[in-house]
């Protein structure tokens, strides 16, 4: 009988494969954003100016609102790293999110909170799905222009995001403690893009610390 040894770590990563090879070994979007970097500084600079650039919405409603449309996209990645990124910014251990996932109505966030999060859920289907019932309703019960402005735009590139990721069938992390550390990494230090001179050596990082990973699932929730 033939033995049976473990696959080693890069044995496993060979296995799993995007749509395109990346030479990037990390999981989700940081493999596209540093496989690319023209178009990697570009989606981080905007990533940082949307979720910790000036708004009147915190980091953190702006990281649940995120998470949100993320999960509405079925997108594993964007959801697990950025509800993370929203617990480390509310120390709720996930709570928030569970919530907003359970029933945005219900969920243990602010009235002006939950219809923003509604007029989310209407972009996440279709930009003239939201109406202007729905921004009145958000006008009602306290949002700004500027946090509905925010609030659709946030919306609206997630789900770019989201499709970029999925659409080029993006690497998963077997452990789920990784979503945690990306979490405190995000809500700390923003979404930074490694300047050019230091490129090359991030990517040499980036491949000598790979983390174990797989392939995504079609149902996860």
């Amino acid at each position: 009988m033939q033995s049976r040894h473990p696959l080693h770590l890069n044995d496993i990563n060979k296995l799993v494969m995007s749509y395109i090879n990346t030479n990037i070994p990390q999981p989700g979007i940081i493999s596209l954003l540093y496989y690319k970097s023209s178009s990697g500084k570009a989606l981080s600079n905007l990533a940082q100016a949307l979720l910790h650039g000036p708004s009147s919405l915190s980091s953190g409603e702006r990281e649940l609102i995120a998470a949100h449309v993320s999960y509405l996209n079925n997108c594993e990645f964007c959801h697990l790293s950025h509800k993370a990124a929203a617990s480390e910014h509310l120390q709720d251990n996930g709570m928030t999110m569970d919530s907003i996932i359970t029933n945005i109505d219900t969920a243990t966030v602010s009235a002006k909170m939950k219809a923003l999060l509604h007029v989310a859920g209407k972009v996440q289907q279709s930009g003239r799905a939201v109406t202007q019932q729905d921004i009145d309703e958000a006008k009602r019960l306290g949002a700004t222009d500027e946090e509905i402005h925010d609030t659709v735009l946030i919306a609206a590139a997630f789900c770019m995001y989201n499709r970029y990721v999925d659409g080029l069938n993006t690497q998963l992390p077997v452990s789920p403690e990784e979503y945690n550390g990306m979490g405190v990494r995000l809500a700390t230090k923003g979404y930074g893009y490694a300047p050019s001179f230091m490129l090359n050596f991030v990517r040499k990082m980036m491949r000598k610390q790979a983390p174990e990973l797989r392939d995504r699932k079609d149902s996860w929730k």
